[in-house]
Parts: structure tokens; C-alpha cells; sequence
């Protein structure tokens, strides 16, 4: 490389779910991009050409300009870890293996694949799953010194990554525990028996975790759920876990989950459309439980051990901002950084990371909040969205002020700004707002507009000067992935966006973050006194945020969003 002269990473995620890309110039994320948000199959497992294509025209390059492209997973490793080994041991294995061989060949010619869909020439370099996890919230984190902690369904093969951040070098300190003994699985084969989509609707189940009582007896037994969840996860060491397979069936089948011992237990899995009973509640609540006493008996070991006093953490489990909530209020850390795109969409950014490290371009890690890092529209385009949908709309000449009016009306409005986030939440460009009173709000939203469980919660999204006031929390929380109680007095106030066990799954805006979503959060505020709104994702449930302007119109006529925010460009029902 000549001296001064940019090096370029593309980096993408591919061969199982979120597939995605990323690009990086130097010691800057330029784009990241997911899959789902053009194709529009959620968490999807196509390759990531729109994203890609995407990134490269954010970043105004052509592929013939990557320097290098960086893939999440080190894939000759995978195969001999996870199908060679498992079958010179055990004889069920081979069979898994045999049934399997088509996505052995996926993943060896990984690169022909690679190189025929993007017409990459240069260098094609591979990175550990995890590593990159931990490199995703390390170097965007600003911490100098800080516990990096990965854990979800499996990498390779190691389901969990313990790591130390010091001085811009990473340091793996754990790394063994391996498939089939996940977290990221556990929870996800208890989403399926209670009804919904594994690798998908994790969330449901974490927040019907809240109405449940872990240690209810199981009817007709004596011993609670809590009891057999400590059976089922067992903690074999400081950062050693298994799950017990005699409970559990995804190792051995595909799409079966769980076992007849399970059942035999907890009775027979629950169909989607079933009712929703106290057991299901303390189903939920009990593996919650586990999952954050498991992850917090690990934090505070590994604090006691290194002394380091904050904390980075990815992987999908990092989404669990249940979980999150408990390791901020423990006390273990001072500080918290959670990747906002923490599950496996996420990790392309480590690899870019990853790459630019060996290139000497990264040294310490730089504060980063802003992971606004996708699709972006000039006004010309959403104006022609707009005349093409056919539809009374105005520009406004006080946007700020006009929206937050219909705000405190009680008007439901869909808003759409700048560049789309890079993660499940939506953190003010492509949101679906309203005002945190009166508490019928929620049970509207949830109904006429999001098509969704009438038992999951909103998130409030407030003003950072004025979070503390709040809600009981000290520290930053720009991408809506840790719980916290709401403050005393407050709970009347917010009564939308506080879950029923007395948490908010906060956002804090600064202006330097979204000048336009701050300065809406300020308008609301001089008209009603209070800076915090209800922010949700614009999509409906089983369906990606919205990408386009052309999505963001659809979503509005197919629902009761009173009103559609683009750009300045107000479209009203």
C-alpha cells in the first residue's frame, strides 16, 4: 500500500441467518447493511448482494476499489470442528453429517461463491465468529481497557468468547464452550415450544418473561421451574456451562428442538395460535432467570479476575436487554457498551476491524454512537415516491413543531429521516412514534398498527439530558439495549413505555447522534413538558423496518398510522 493511500475493507456475513455486509476506509465504518431490508425476508440467509451493493454505493466505490474482503467465519475450521470431529466420535454424527453434505460444499467453496456473485479479485481473508463479535462492540465502544463477552446460538463450533481489551489489542482469555452447549440454542428451542419462531422471536419470549413466576411449582410436581432450568443449564466452571442434551433434541435432529423428557415435564409444545397460560409465563420466566444468573456469575468473575471496569458485549444473547438492564444495575461494570447490530448482522463490522488491525490502521478504540450506517435518500427521491403513490401530501415550513403537536394529540406518526440504523431497533430515522401517554396507547399500537402480542412492551426514547430524571439509569444507552426501572413518580407520567414489571428498554438521544430526532424530542417537550416519546420500529410484526420511502408509504396505508413523516414532507389520513 502507497503511503496515504486508503485501504478499503468490505466485509460480509453469509451461510446462515442476517446475512450482511459492511465497508471500511481506513480507521472508518462507512456503511453496514443488512439483507433483509431489500429482500424483505426477515433475518434473512440470502446472500447479501443488495447489502453489499449498497455499501459499496454509500461508500461511492466500485468493487474493483476493495482493497480486501474480510468474511465473518473461519470456514475450513467450522467443517472439521463441527461435522469431521463430532463423527469419528460419535456414529449419530456421521449421519447428521451424510444429511448435511450439501451445506458442507456450501461452505468449502465458499470463495467461488463469493467471487462469482460480487466480482471480487483481490484477497479474500476469514475471521473467527466470535473474534469478530468481540471486535464489533470493542473498537466502536471508546473504552480503552474493557471484559469483551460474546455469547449466541454457536460460531464455528464455540457457542460463547471471553476476551480482554487492552490498549487496542484483543486477547481471547475463554473460548470453551462449544455446540451443542448455547445459550443463544436454549433460548431459542423454548421459543419454539412456546409457539413462535426460533432464531426470530426471542424477544417475545423475553418479555413475556415479566409476567411469570420462576419459582411456581410445576403443576403436579414438586419442584419449580426454576429447578429444572438449573438442571437443563448447569454452570461447570468460572466461564464453563453445558446444557443438559437429555433435554434437549437440536443436536442430534433439525427443527425438533426439544426432547420426550421435556415434555413429559412441561407438556406438549404450544401451538401459535394457543392461549397464552400462566405456565407458558413461567416457562419464560424461569429460563430468563437462568440465563442472566449464568451470564452475570460469569461478568462478575471475570471482573473479580482482570479488574477491568467496563464492559463490551455482542453476540445474539446481547440483545436481551432484560439481561442487560440486570448487568448495568448490578454494579459489576461502570460502564456498558452493547453493539447495536449484536447479533451475527453484526459481526461484518468486526471483521472490518479485524482486517484494518492487521493493516495497522485501527489503534484504540474510538467512541462510535452513530450507527445510522444504512440506506439513504436525497429529497428528489422521496418526492417521487410520493407523487407516484398518488397521495395528498405538504412540506412543512415548522416540521419540528407541526409534528410534535399531532404528537400531543395523540397522533400515531411513522417518521423517516436520513440514514436507516444498522440493527433490529429503530433509534429515530425509521420509527413509529407517539406521545408515552395515556397507557391505551400501547394496546392501539400493538393492535392496529403492529399486528403483534398484546403483552410486549415499547420503548421510550428520551431527551439524554433529562434520561436520569427519568428513569434509573447513569450511563448512555443510545441503541435501546438496556432495561432500566423507571424513576419514582415517573411510571404515572409514561404509563406507554413502562413494562409491566416497572422497566423501559431506553433510548438516549444526544444531538450529535440525530440532530433531527433530538430536535423533535425537544419540540415535544416545549409543547407538553415532557422530553421523552414512544419509539418503535417502523415495520409490522414478521416484517423488516421499512428501507425505502415506497415501503414507508405501503406500511402507512396498511395501518392506522395517523400520519407519515419524510424528510419534511408531511402525508396525513
Amino acid at each position: 500500500m502507497k503511503p496515504n493511500e486508503k485501504y478499503t475493507v468490505l466485509s460480509i456475513k453469509y451461510g446462515g441467518h442476517d446475512t450482511s455486509a459492511a465497508i471500511m476506509i481506513d480507521d472508518k465504518l462507512i456503511a453496514a447493511c443488512e439483507q433483509e431490508r431489500y429482500t424483505l425476508d426477515k433475518h434473512s440467509r440470502l446472500f447479501p448482494i443488495d447489502a453489499i451493493k449498497d455499501c459499496l454505493n454509500i461508500a461511492s466505490c466500485t468493487i474493483d476499489e476493495v482493497d480486501e474482503l474480510a468474511f465473518v467465519n473461519d470456514l475450513k475450521y467450522y467443517i472439521q470442528e463441527y461435522y469431521l470431529k463430532p463423527a469419528i466420535k460419535d456414529d449419530s454424527r456421521v449421519e447428521f453429517l451424510i444429511n448435511d453434505i450439501e451445506n458442507i460444499k456450501k461452505q468449502y467453496y465458499m470463495e467461488e461463491t463469493i467471487r462469482s456473485k460480487t466480482g471480487f479479485k483481490g484477497p479474500i481473508t476469514y475471521h473467527f465468529h466470535h473474534l469478530c463479535h468481540l471486535a464489533s462492540s470493542y473498537y466502536p465502544s471508546g473504552f480503552k481497557d474493557a471484559i469483551l463477552a460474546s455469547y449466541d446460538g454457536s460460531g464455528e463450533i464455540e457457542t460463547s468468547m471471553l476476551g480482554i481489551g487492552r490498549d487496542g489489542q484483543i486477547e481471547i482469555v475463554h473460548r470453551h464452550n462449544y455446540y451443542p452447549h448455547s445459550l443463544g440454542l436454549l433460548y431459542s428451542a423454548i421459543t419454539y415450544y412456546l409457539g413462535w419462531k426460533h432464531h426470530c422471536d426471542e424477544g417475545i419470549v423475553m418479555g413475556l418473561a415479566s409476567y411469570g413466576n420462576p419459582h411456581s411449582k410445576i403443576r403436579g410436581r414438586n419442584i419449580s421451574y426454576y429447578e429444572v432450568f438449573k438442571e437443563i443449564l448447569q454452570e461447570t466452571g468460572s466461564y464453563d456451562f453445558i446444557v443438559d442434551q437429555s433435554w434437549m433434541k437440536y443436536y442430534e435432529v433439525r427443527d425438533t428442538w426439544i426432547s420426550e423428557k421435556f415434555t413429559k415435564i412441561f407438556g406438549p409444545k404450544r401451538a401459535y395460535d394457543d392461549p397464552i397460560m400462566d405456565h407458558h409465563k413461567n416457562i419464560a420466566a424461569a429460563l430468563q432467570l437462568r440465563l442472566e444468573t449464568v451470564v452475570l456469575n460469569q461478568l462478575r468473575k471475570a471482573r473479580d479476575e482482570f479488574g477491568l471496569s467496563n464492559l463490551c458485549i455482542a453476540g445474539g444473547v446481547a440483545l436481551n436487554c432484560s439481561m442487560n438492564g440486570k448487568i448495568l444495575s448490578s454494579g459489576i461494570f461502570e460502564q456498558v457498551f452493547v453493539q447495536p447490530a449484536a447479533s451475527d448482522a453484526g459481526t461484518p463490522i468486526g471483521a472490518c476491524y479485524l482486517a484494518q488491525k492487521l493493516k495497522g490502521n485501527v489503534s484504540l478504540p474510538k467512541k462510535m454512537h452513530n450507527f445510522y450506517t444504512g440506506s439513504r435518500f436525497i429529497e428528489s427521491e422521496i418526492f417521487d415516491s410520493i407523487k407516484n403513490a398518488d397521495y395528498p401530501f405538504e412540506k412543512s415550513q415548522d416540521l419540528y413543531t407541526e409534528v410534535a403537536r399531532l404528537l400531543k394529540g395523540n397522533k400515531i406518526v411513522g417518521w423517516f429521516q436520513g440514514e436507516a440504523e444498522f440493527g433490529p431497533r429503530a433509534l429515530g430515522n425509521r420509527s413509529i412514534l407517539c406521545s408515552p401517554y395515556p397507557e391505551k396507547m400501547k394496546d392501539y399500537i400493538n393492535q392496529q398498527v403492529k399486528f403483534r402480542e398484546s403483552f410486549r412492551p415499547f420503548a421510550p426514547a428520551v431527551l439524554y439530558e433529562y434520561a436520569n430524571k427519568y428513569f434509573d439509569i447513569d450511563s448512555e444507552s443510545p441503541h435501546m439495549l438496556i432495561a432500566t426501572q423507571v424513576a419514582k413518580g415517573k411510571r404515572e407520567v409514561l404509563p406507554a413505555v413502562v413494562h409491566v414489571d416497572g422497566t423501559c428498554r431506553v433510548q438516549t438521544v444526544r444531538s450529535e447522534n440525530n440532530i433531527r430526532f433530538y430536535k423533535l424530542l425537544t419540540a415535544f417537550m416545549e409543547e407538553t413538558g415532557i422530553p421523552v416519546l414512544l419509539n418503535t420500529s417502523f415495520n409490522v410484526k414478521g416484517q423488516p423496518i421499512v428501507n425505502t420511502p415506497d415501503q414507508a408509504i405501503k406500511c402507512f396505508l396498511s395501518t392506522r398510522i395517523d400520519c407519515l413523516v419524510l424528510g419534511d414532507y408531511i402525508l396525513r389520513k
